[in-house]
């Protein structure tokens, strides 16, 4: 009996696989690159197993994709692993925009303040010299509150690089937060960009945070507890250098 886990692994796969068809990217009967058959290839090893890819596409057919071919589907067109294996975040990843240089504000006033991840980790951005902080704008990203800082480290890896610049709005309460989503969590003077997913305790509070990396085999999921220093900030977009 097939479990639970790889039916939605598949469901998965086949709603990867309408969007990439959506975009042109996949063409069924295509002969040129872009066919079921190239799909099995990259899939399966061989051009000839697409007869597979189909039945993975059949919802009346019993057979599944496994973990290991869904791996090399995700990498072989730039799927969001992680959604694909796990069902966390997007298919593709948030909106991004791309800038040919992010090391300067895109515009001197805006309504995004620019600061750095370690200003930003600390208690008095807003009230600092300007040397803390500078303003932009970028189109699309309206309201207030917003802040923007650059991400150390390939934890979000592929999905948020190092260097890319991450634009959060803040959230009100914990009880906003939609779990396998991407927040900032700001907390006793530490700050995390991950996938986030509530933990509730025994009288149905959320009490504490559990965080998951984009790049999980480097770097396992882990724990935080909700107290009154945590602020929370939801990743709407991020920038990323050509």
């Amino acid at each position: 009996m097939i479990k639970d886990d790889r039916i939605e692994l598949n469901e998965r796969f086949v709603e990867v696989f309408k969007l990439l068809e959506s975009q042109g990217t996949i063409v069924k009967n295509d002969r040129n690159g872009k066919g079921v058959g190239d799909v099995a290839e990259k899939v399966l090893g061989n051009k000839s197993y697409g007869h597979i890819i189909r039945a993975y596409l059949n919802g009346n057919n019993k057979r599944v994709i496994d973990y290991g071919q869904a791996k090399l589907f995700a990498r072989a067109y730039d799927i969001n692993e992680a959604y694909l294996l796990y069902g966390i975040g997007q298919p593709f990843g948030f909106e991004t925009q791309h800038f040919s240089n992010v090391t300067e504000p895109i515009n001197q006033k805006g309504n995004i303040i620019f600061t750095t991840i370690k200003a930003f980790a600390g208690s008095t951005l807003g009230a600092g010299s300007d040397e803390d902080y500078s303003t932009f704008s970028i189109p699309g990203v309206k309201g207030s509150g917003l802040v923007a800082f650059q991400i150390e480290g390939n934890s979000m890896d592929p999905v948020i690089k190092h260097n890319d610049i991450v634009v959060c709005k803040p959230i009100d309460s914990v009880n906003e937060i939609k779990d396998n989503e991407i927040y900032a969590v700001k907390s006793s003077g530490s700050v995390w960009v991950k996938y986030v997913q509530r933990m509730h305790n025994s009288k149905g509070r959320v009490s504490r945070l559990k965080l998951i990396s984009a790049n999980y085999f480097d770097n396992d999921p882990f724990e935080e507890d909700v107290n009154e220093t945590t602020r929370l900030f939801k990743v709407v977009r991020k920038i990323s250098t050509i």
